[in-house]
């Protein structure tokens, strides 16, 4: 899909033909949509549907007529059967006139910007529409962070008789989503790092100070990564620590079962040899049976008071 919009009296609108100072955004476009976009601006068809490719890493790339940024953007995608985090690339290719955003889905990253809600946006300032673009990504990042502490925090909160394996697995799916976080973000850092050397992209003062601003976000989000990242080992080690207290118990109830159970097994066991009754002792007894078994009671109840003072029960 491909749409053109320009902003004309601070309203941004959407344009049948492409104009000056507009804004192209494709969304999964097909290779055509591609090659009609890539013909018309004398732009290299790999370099509009670079961000298509999901293993296309952060970069910006100057080449002759236009300027290729590539960035990394949070994304919702279902993994076993759950909604999980990930990241996808945002192409950003600059012409003298033009702004094009290639991505695989219509991202909340530019939506806010179809929807007026971004102050001081205009479509015809290409890099203060850029650092905008990155600032909301940071944003985004922050947000989605945010979102998966409290998933951490609920499982959290579970943690003693209500710990389950699904809970385990679950934590490994938010750090694995984590590390994919602090990836795009660092290559991220270094994109912006770029782009405050470049002398060819033309910046106004409060265009430097906007982009000073999503440097700093950048760097907070990347902080907030490492430190949730540390909390949910944390959690992690706790649930497994619990887990594995839980089956020691079960095991430990198990054993002392077994050894109570083994006091009537081994004296019924030694009465119950073929042997000579004067050889048995209260064989020939009166009330023999119910003097045996009171003594097992008895034995087992002193084992039992012996694990209770030994904290073993």
């Amino acid at each position: 899909m491909v749409k053109f919009y320009r902003t004309d009296d601070k309203l941004i609108h959407e344009l049948e033909t492409l104009q000056g100072g507009t804004w192209i955004q494709m969304v999964n476009p097909s290779v055509a949509e591609g090659q009609m976009v890539a013909d018309e601006l004398n732009v290299d068809i790999e370099d509009v549907l670079a961000a298509l490719d999901e293993e296309e890493s952060s970069r910006i790339e100057l080449q002759d007529g236009y300027t290729l940024i590539l960035v990394d953007i949070p994304s919702i995608e279902t993994r076993h059967d759950k909604e999980s985090y990930t990241t996808i690339p945002l192409g950003i290719i600059l012409t003298d006139d033009e702004i094009v955003t290639v991505c695989t889905e219509d991202t909340p990253v530019l939506q806010v910007f179809l929807n007026n809600r971004v102050k001081e946006f205009s479509t015809k300032k290409k890099m203060r529409f850029v650092y905008q673009i990155l600032y909301r990504i940071s944003v985004l990042y922050q947000n989605d962070l945010r979102i998966i502490d409290k998933m951490r925090t609920e499982i959290e909160e579970r943690v003693g008789e209500d710990t389950e394996e699904d809970d385990l697995i679950a934590l490994h799916e938010l750090e694995s989503t984590l590390v994919y976080f602090a990836t795009s973000l660092r290559a991220n850092g270094v994109v912006l790092e770029r782009l405050t050397r470049y002398k060819r992209l033309e910046q106004y003062p409060e265009d430097k100070e906007l982009l000073g601003d999503v440097i700093v976000e950048n760097k907070q989000a990347i902080e907030m990564t490492g430190i949730y990242r540390d909390i949910i080992n944390g959690t992690r080690e706790l649930m497994s620590t619990v887990i594995d207290n839980r089956l020691n118990n079960v095991m430990k109830s198990l054993t002392i079962i077994t050894l109570i159970m083994a006091i009537p097994t081994v004296i019924s066991g030694i009465y119950g040899m073929n042997v000579s009754s004067k050889w048995v002792p209260l064989a020939t007894t009166a009330h023999g049976f119910m003097i045996i078994i009171g003594v097992i009671v008895v034995i087992c109840v002193l084992i039992l008071i012996l694990l209770k003072k030994k904290r073993i029960l």
